[in-house]
């Protein structure tokens, strides 16, 4: 089957479509309704369905033959060690950090909050929890204080499990304390803490508070997977949220696992065996969908790094990782190689690596620049994969459908939808677009399998964010268009289209320009406040390292650059250098914020912010 055959079948069919990709996993019942609506205009996946992620991922791929090949490698530049687990292995390291959980008193419904490094016992802690049907929670590991009591307050997790510490480039984070001083803060007391020591710090224990993980498993008997429903949910992930109150996106069982093991095969065109790396962290979706689930519900070998593309040690980092395990398909977000090209803009430290076993670069996160894919493109030399993704939907809405046919790649495109997102590009009435046209990017509804199915408490939240906006469609935030190929293109967030003297421009347009100056290593061009026209364009670049420009110049040849491309209706007349810009820890630029300060607005330091120092650094080039 063709692609625009099995699109028109999951949009026109989509009952026959599901069923049939939810035969190929396990349950414990299979499911007899495949599509159940709701009042609130969404529905149900699979409503009747017994399963348990935890047996789709571990105990599924054993009975198939596979306990012997390995499930995960740990791979940690920043402590020098690695270490692998077989299926096996890591279902029997499951079990029994299940049944020392279940000895807590933890059991189905249950909250659990994961606040853990990049090291294999975050990934034992979320199958664990699976594993029992208690919902699993994951805070990326470092969050403030005042940001995890946030979390706790919201989730009110029954256990906290947590590390003594996390390990970055320059320095050691204790996490204990801040663990501590979460729970302080927060008036929803954990009934316990479970601490994993790690040799570069030993944390202090509360007693009768906090366990020991060591201690836990050491007296504790592994146990089977617990049979929840499809419906019941997996885990709870924070986003933040307009207001400043994260909002928790709820994924559910059966539609998770049914939707992911198709993913791989669509998106990635994975093969149990393959060795994936998605270089990513457990604290985002990446990292739940593409580190710990989808590659074991589909029988590959799935990596877990603790380190960065640069400076762990070098911008050859990844490339070592390539050639050391073997990998396959490696998907990452396009901030990491816009860091590693800063760094190598000639590629150099790639030569040094044997990195023959991959066969695709798959990116998301953020928009793809074509600068970035035209680089990754000619010194790889493989086929480089946009794919467009948000941590409410789970899993890609839109790729390049490699394992159903390899589609032409159009740069800044993430080339068509996925089979079950019913992709438009409409107004806030619900109204087509013309092909070529900008307008909102909205998903018809019912949302595919996999998606989110509320918000952690606030059902009404999850009606007003997403699905009230535009009658009819998933909302989802981002602006662009679809060419009269069909292929989509995702301009950014639709705050980020600005208007200048009544003319609606993007930003994303203009850094496409921008970032096509031979000098530039990166980019971001926000609107500001502006009393004539209303705002007005600013650039903030960064040069790459050993590019040798100046400002002024550069300035003055990226102006004339957006006047060639879009028009002097752009008005883009200033470009500032910058030693780096403000992102999240996932790599998203902070663009509002950046537009805050520009408009010399107050705004809250977010909680996902890498370094909030930045934040000072721009606000003073700003206002010079």
């Amino acid at each position: 089957m063709d692609y625009h055959s099995e699109f028109r079948r999951s949009v026109d069919q989509p009952e026959d479509f599901w069923r049939d990709q939810a035969a190929k996993i396990d349950w414990i019942e299979a499911p007899q309704t495949i599509w159940q609506p709701t009042d609130n205009g969404h529905g149900q996946w699979f409503p009747d369905g017994v399963l348990n992620s935890s047996d789709v991922a571990l105990d599924a791929n054993i009975r198939a033959g596979r306990g012997d090949q390995t499930a995960l490698i740990y791979d940690s530049p920043v402590t020098e060690t690695k270490r692998s687990y077989t299926y096996n292995e890591l279902r029997d390291a499951v079990a029994t950090f299940a049944g020392a959980l279940k000895d807590r008193g933890i059991s189905k419904g249950d909250r659990v909050i994961v606040y853990m490094p990049m090291i294999p016992e975050a990934a034992i802690a979320m199958l664990a929890c699976a594993r029992i049907g208690a919902i699993h929670s994951v805070v990326f590991g470092g969050f403030a204080a005042h940001e995890l009591a946030v979390r706790i307050e919201d989730a009110q997790p029954k256990a906290v499990i947590t590390a003594s510490c996390g390990i970055e480039v320059t320095k050691v984070i204790e996490y204990k304390p801040l663990v501590d001083k979460a729970i302080e803060q927060s008036s929803h007391k954990p009934d316990c803490c479970i601490l994993y020591q790690r040799p570069q710090v030993q944390a202090s224990m509360q007693a009768g508070r906090d366990y020991d993980w060591n201690e836990l498993t050491a007296a504790a008997r592994p146990i089977d997977p617990v049979p929840v429903k499809s419906t019941d949910p997996l885990y709870i992930l924070y986003t933040s949220g307009t207001t400043g109150k994260p909002k928790g996106v709820v994924r559910d069982n059966g539609g998770h696992a049914v939707a992911l093991n198709y993913s791989m095969n669509l998106v990635y065109d994975a093969s149990p065996g393959d060795v994936y790396w998605a270089a990513s962290d457990v604290g985002w979706v990446v990292g739940h969908s593409y580190i710990v689930y989808a590659p074991l519900f589909a029988g590959c070998t799935t990596i877990l790094y603790e380190g960065k593309p640069v400076k762990t040690p070098d911008a050859g980092a990844f490339w070592r990782v390539v050639q050391d395990h073997g990998v396959n398909l490696l998907f990452t977000a396009p901030t990491a190689f816009r860091a590693i090209r800063k760094e190598d803009p000639e590629a150099d430290q790639l030569s040094r690596y044997n990195v023959s076993s991959l066969k695709r670069i798959f990116l998301a996160g953020e928009r793809l620049d074509p600068p970035t894919y035209e680089w990754l493109r000619e010194h790889t030399r493989l086929p480089i994969l946009d794919h467009w993704w948000q941590t409410e939907t789970g899993w890609a809405i839109c790729c390049n459908p490699v394992g159903i046919e390899m589609m032409e790649t159009k740069p800044g495109s993430a080339t068509v939808p996925s089979p079950g997102f019913n992709v438009q590009v409409v107004d806030m009435n619900g109204g087509q677009v013309p092909a070529g046209e900008q307008g909102q990017v909205a998903v018809k509804l019912p949302l595919p399998p996999g998606c989110l199915t509320t918000i952690w408490g606030d059902d009404e939240r999850f009606q007003s964010s997403y699905l009230k906006p535009i009658e009819g469609f998933y909302s989802s935030g981002d602006g662009g268009y679809i060419d009269d190929d069909g292929y989509v293109f995702i301009m950014g967030r639709t705050d980020d289209v600005i208007n200048v003297a009544g003319h609606r421009l993007s930003t994303g347009e203009m850094e496409e320009v921008v970032a096509s100056h031979p000098a530039i290593a990166e980019c971001c061009v926000v609107g500001a406040h502006d009393d004539m026209k209303g705002q007005i364009p600013i650039g903030l670049v960064l040069i790459k390292d050993g590019a040798t420009i100046d400002h002024d110049e550069l300035e003055d040849e990226l102006v004339e650059m957006v006047r060639d491309k879009i028009g002097a209706i752009a008005c883009f007349r200033r470009a500032m250098v910058v030693e780096r810009l403000p992102k999240t820890r996932s790599g998203k630029i902070l663009r509002r914020v950046i537009r805050q300060i520009a408009d010399g607005e107050d705004f809250t330091v977010p909680s996902t912010i890498d370094d909030p120092a930045i934040l000072d650094e721009i606000s003073e080039r700003f206002h010079a």
